[in-house]
């Protein structure tokens, strides 16, 4: 009564609809109606109006709807804040990622300079801050070292030593960079244009966030020679991380010892500093630019201490003044580099487009997933140009823009003029950094990232299978590199998709009483299965890799082996016709004797004939009163009845097939006692002489009843497509069911389903819309008025009465 107070109820009076009353009802359209032709596609694509121009130059450049609206008073002042905040802590990111990506440190500047002004056109999201991103960094410095490594620019030296031609090598690793980032940039706007958006789904959270984590490994151990000053040999392709790490391992002896101290003292303060920062967050509207104060401190100490000169540091070196002219990448490295630039798209696209959707949730504004692509595309095209190197969203930056207030992608233009003004003016005043702080700040960043191994713990919890993607993602990504890495992952997340496609849970229906509802009878102890009728379903929609699999879980399920109890049904119809053909033989000879007789002595002879007939029929073959009028036969566990009377319109016998009842009751050992000996004659007059006689065979013995399988429905509510595969195989399941007299219903199936059932010529004579309902309810109701609730006893009081 509570519950029914709480949340109310409802009754519904309504006939019984199968698919053809269902579309009488509804008006339902034709496929011509919903599908236009592609003449008609054609035409209305190619057709101009000024609606529709206007809408393509809005979608295509995303600032003309904006902009124009864009309020000095309300958003100047935040955007203005934000964009400085934000072009702050640009600096010592793009200095320090550079050098993740084997680039001089400038070219972490320019990255974090022309992006952002191309994304401010292009680009849907408010809050993203586009430039410089440790994983990308890291996916940019595999390829530059494999193309251009310390070995192709060695100069003549003495005998003991090998001097490197930094200046040439360094050229063409910016080479190697931008036309990459070109590529890649190419590869993004083209998908975008096709609407190829969706893509990134692909990546789940599992996989994106197991990839960063041994991305992140990547970059700690690219970053251990400017941290203890050696010079390992650098690897490339599967195990290099391995390789390198060892190699480092072993110069440890060497490890040069200003470097270190500098390194120690650096990543003690910015821990400290961070920390205090995230305590101190809440009270202060601006985040202290912990990296800048760091980068700027040390400088200084470097400059007038002399740390380069005195005590061999490394250090950045030359910066230049000024923005260097654009440049044509070199697109004879495009063959090579052609696989990294598409891993290079889709990372960062992934990452883009999580973050942008995730603060347009939050501030209620939406993010057009294909514009986004080919902003993202843009910014790497022309960035490409002026020597940048592929570009993504950071999640410190953009939370640092979020979190000062900033409202509009004016943020962005705000921070891209900072660090234009540290390009012109400030580059000369970094030049004595000691490379070990940046590698140190790349370090501290990456804190968030090794965070996520708490993953492990929390997917083991939720869900095994994505804490299994995110192992294979992490140690794919670890010992196969960046790029490979990425495909392995892929690839596996798929497979676990097409996997779990292929392995639904496959469920016996039953009805929970006094509703239309029907769950799972092996979950739900309240559920109850309806007598004479199994409803079958699958957790996943029915195609070509599990169609197979979906039968052989409907036999199971049902208790009916199709092939074999055809056969069997054959050849005990076969016996059944030789019954009838040695009958009318016997009949025949009887007659003739009948008439040969005398009238006074016919009724005497007629007693004698049957008796010689009978021991005939036993010899001859093997037949008893029970196979005569109505006999049970065993095949598998599984009964089969035939009573000799015809029961369908068309005259032949329809078999029933018993199947076990309630798990508490006994199993069909009364069967077998019937057929090894009982001489209980089965009644075949009818369906309910033959119930009857089943019933004075078994009397007192109620808790041993079990039912016939006169129906199956197949529920394919869960389906939300059907290939031609699959359509072939629901034939078979309707011919070969049919064959052994179960009659094959099917239920919930969309409208989609039902247009490729069509386009499938899935109807036909035999197989009609009257077999589809709209609901397994009504498909239940059909079956029960059709074939009636059993024909035999149940053990359990029956659901029939309450569901009529």
């Amino acid at each position: 009564m509570d519950s029914t107070r709480r949340f109310g109820k409802y009754r519904v009076e309504r006939e019984v609809l199968d698919e053809q009353r269902l579309e009488e009802v509804t008006q339902r359209k034709t496929h011509s109606d919903t599908h236009p032709s592609v003449t008609e596609w054609l035409k209305d694509s190619s057709r101009c109006t000024v609606p529709k121009l206007k809408r393509s130059v809005l979608s295509s450049f995303p600032v003309l709807y904006w902009l124009p609206k864009y309020s000095v008073w309300d958003y100047g002042m935040p955007d203005l804040i934000s964009g400085i905040s934000v072009g702050i802590i640009h600096l010592p990111q793009g200095m320090a990622y550079a050098l993740l990506a084997s680039l001089p440190p400038v070219f972490g500047l320019y990255t974090s300079l022309y992006p952002a002004l191309i994304y401010f056109f292009f680009g849907t999201s408010r809050h993203i801050s586009i430039g410089t991103f440790t994983v990308l960094s890291i996916m940019v410095g595999s390829v530059t070292e494999r193309l251009a490594p310390d070995g192709n620019f060695k100069m003549n030296g003495t005998n003991i030593t090998t001097e490197i031609d930094i200046t040439a090598r360094d050229s063409y690793r910016v080479q190697v960079a931008a036309a990459t980032t070109v590529l890649g940039g190419l590869i993004q706007v083209a998908l975008g244009l096709v609407k190829f958006g969706f893509v990134g789904t692909y990546l789940s959270e599992p996989l994106v966030r197991a990839y960063t984590t041994a991305a992140a490994a990547h970059a700690v151990v690219a970053q251990l020679k400017y941290v203890f000053g050696v010079s390992p040999t650098r690897f490339s392709g599967p195990l290099s991380l391995v390789y390198t790490l060892k190699d480092v391992c072993s110069l440890l002896p060497q490890t040069h010892l200003p470097t270190v101290v500098v390194s120690a003292v650096s990543m003690v303060f910015l821990v400290a500093a961070k920390e205090l920062n995230s305590f101190l967050s809440p009270k202060l509207p601006v985040p202290v630019p912990v990296e800048l104060i760091t980068i700027v401190a040390v400088t200084l100490i470097s400059n007038y201490a002399h740390l380069n000169s005195n005590y061999t540091i490394s250090v950045v070196g030359e910066i230049p003044c000024g923005l260097s002219p654009p440049s044509v990448p070199d697109v004879s490295i495009f063959g090579e580099v052609i696989g990294d630039a598409f891993a290079l798209a889709i990372v960062g696209y992934a990452i883009s487009i999580s973050l942008g959707k995730t603060f347009a949730l939050k501030h209620g504004y939406k993010v057009d997933s294909n514009q986004e692509l080919v902003a993202l595309g843009l910014s790497n095209v022309v960035g490409g140009f002026f020597q940048c190197y592929s570009v993504c969203p950071s999640m410190s930056r953009s939370l640092v823009q979020e979190t000062t207030g900033g409202k509009t992608q004016m943020a962005g233009v705000a921070s891209a003029l900072i660090v234009l003004v540290t390009i012109l003016k400030l580059g000369p005043l970094f030049q004595e950094l000691p490379k070990a702080v940046l590698a140190v700040i790349v370090f501290v960043n990456l804190k968030g990232m090794f965070k996520q191994y708490a993953d492990v713990v929390t997917l083991w919890r939720r869900n095994k299978i994505d804490l299994v993607v995110w192992l294979v993602t992490w140690v794919s990504t670890l010992l196969l590199n960046l790029d490979l890495g990425l495909a392995a992952s892929i690839t596996f997340a798929l497979l676990t998709v097409i996997f779990r496609t292929q392995m639904p849970t496959y469920s016996v229906l039953g009805n929970v009483p006094g509703t239309e509802l029907y769950l799972d009878i092996e979950t739900h102890r309240e559920a109850k299965e309806i007598a004479g009728v199994t409803i079958f379903r699958s957790s996943a929609t029915v195609y070509f890799a599990n169609a197979e699999l979906y039968l052989e879980a409907l036999k199971e399920k049902s208790g009916l082996d199709i092939s074999k109890m055809i056969i069997y049904k054959r050849r005990q119809e076969a016996k059944q016709k030789r019954r009838e053909r040695r009958a009318e033989r016997r009949a025949k000879r009887q007659a003739k004797r009948e008439r040969a007789a005398k009238q006074q002595q016919q009724q005497q002879v007629f007693s004698v004939e049957e008796e010689a007939g009978w021991r005939d029929t036993c010899m001859d073959g093997n037949v008893t009163d029970n196979e005569e009028q109505g006999w049970t036969e065993r095949e598998n566990g599984t009964v089969f009845v035939i009573p000799t009377s015809p029961r369908a319109p068309d005259g032949h016998c329809r078999w029933e097939y018993l199947k076990g009842g309630d798990p508490d009751c006994t199993s069909l050992g009364w069967m077998s006692e019937l057929q090894d000996g009982d001489t209980t004659t089965l009644g075949s007059s009818s369906e309910d002489t033959l119930s009857r006689d089943l019933e004075r065979v078994s009397l007192g013995s109620l808790g041993k009843w079990t039912w016939d399988i006169h129906s199956i429905i197949l529920d394919l509510s869960t389906a939300n497509f059907i290939d031609t595969v699959a359509i072939k195989a629901m034939k078979n399941i309707f011919q070969d069911f049919s064959e052994i007299d179960v009659d094959i219903y099917m239920a919930g199936c969309q409208a989609s389903v039902v247009e490729q059932l069509e386009l499938g010529d899935f109807f036909s004579e035999s197989i009609t819309k009257r077999q589809l309902f709209a609901s397994v309810h009504d498909a239940v109701l059909y079956c029960l008025n059709h074939r009636g609730a059993t024909s035999f006893p149940r053990c359990e009081s029956s659901v029939v009465s309450m569901i009529r």
